[in-house]
């Protein structure tokens, strides 16, 4: 009985750990605040952004419904026969063309400068590629239409020749190795559009990758070269597993502008308003370009409905982002970067 109470009397007397609190100042607190209201305007103001799509598109709405205004392809919006199954899939394949040229060419560039390229070079492949960021997007889709698609007329001709048995890389009414194969089948299409998209978004994925990759930890680049390993051998090891947030962040950052890219799409491709699967052949359509296309000589009706259309692009796109957000804060670069 003696040897309980003892032991109880000594967990009692444990020291019990001591709450530290640091004393804020005015200046931390108006900081504190002052951040506080700043990410409560900016999320007020994409509420209202999505309020204000929402009740602009109610009319058009109720007057199809929401399964329909998603699963017909037409847009008729004076006879009530549209929908976004058309645009939203051109949307969407535009952006997967984009997303699949930009990545591999943002993550080798990223780490080029940040590992590969003398101190002093760095510098200036930083400016470049921010820059690059800066071009206005008419400027990428005038290039594009006048100067890059006749150059990927050969390109896009090949992989159908070789690779049209894949379905999205056929073309129909073009048999493989016909010599004397119109070229404007493969003009306008979404492949060119998502080549010029995927110029715009690398630049801003570089550049997200870029600061990742440079905040590797300098301990365990060294402790790998210690051990041995090649350059490759420690970005594969340390530097890649590290901007793993990076990579992720930076691929939905540019996924995002490239499901809302406007102009440069709008430029290129030849607007069709039928699902398009075959990202060669001419004809494609994006949600933004329908906008862009039908917005001056809009009904009442007609606003509605692409003002619903516009909703279900910003819905898309929030979607992406907190996907995004989600992955990279599980990340070891994300967790780090909270700290």
């Amino acid at each position: 009985m003696s040897t309980l109470e003892g032991s109880a009397g000594a967990e009692s007397e444990r020291p019990v750990p001591r709450r530290l609190s640091a004393a804020r100042g005015l200046g931390d607190r108006a900081f504190r605040y002052q951040l506080t209201a700043t990410g409560g305007i900016v999320l007020a103001i994409m509420a209202a952004v999505g309020l204000f799509l929402l009740l602009r598109a109610g009319q058009a709405l109720r007057a199809r419904g929401v399964w329909a205004f998603l699963t017909t392809a037409e847009w008729q919006p004076d006879v009530h026969r549209f929908g976004i199954a058309a645009v939203l899939t051109g949307t969407l394949l535009i952006a997967a063309v984009a997303v699949t040229i930009s990545v591999p060419l943002a993550i080798g560039t990223a780490l080029f400068i940040s590992d590969v390229a003398p101190r002093p070079l760095r510098r200036t492949l930083v400016t470049m590629v921010d820059l690059m960021a800066a071009v206005p997007s008419v400027v990428y889709g005038l290039w594009g239409l006048f100067f890059l698609q006749e150059h990927v007329i050969g390109l896009s001709r090949w992989l159908s020749d070789w690779l049209g048995w894949i379905p999205f890389l056929h073309v129909d009414g073009v048999q493989p190795g016909e010599p004397l194969a119109s070229q404007s089948v493969y003009t306008a299409s979404t492949f060119v559009a998502g080549i010029v998209v995927a110029l715009m978004v690398a630049p801003i994925q570089c550049s997200v990758m870029r600061e990742v990759f440079a905040q590797a930890p300098a301990g365990e680049r060294e402790g790998a070269y210690a051990l041995g390993a090649t350059r490759w051998g420690m970005i594969r090891a340390v530097v890649l597993p590290y901007g793993m947030g990076g990579i992720i962040g930076g691929t939905m950052l540019g996924l995002g502008r490239a499901l809302g890219e406007t102009i440069a799409v709008y430029l290129i491709i030849s607007p069709v308003f039928a699902i398009q699967p075959h990202i060669l052949q001419t004809g494609a359509n994006s949600v933004s370009s329908l906008i862009a296309l039908h917005y001056g000589d809009a009904s009442t009706f007609g606003m509605s409905a692409l003002m619903a259309a516009g909703l279900a692009l910003f819905l898309l796109t929030l979607a992406v982002n907190f996907t995004a957000s989600s992955i990279v804060a599980r990340s070891r670069s994300g967790a780090q970067s909270e700290a």
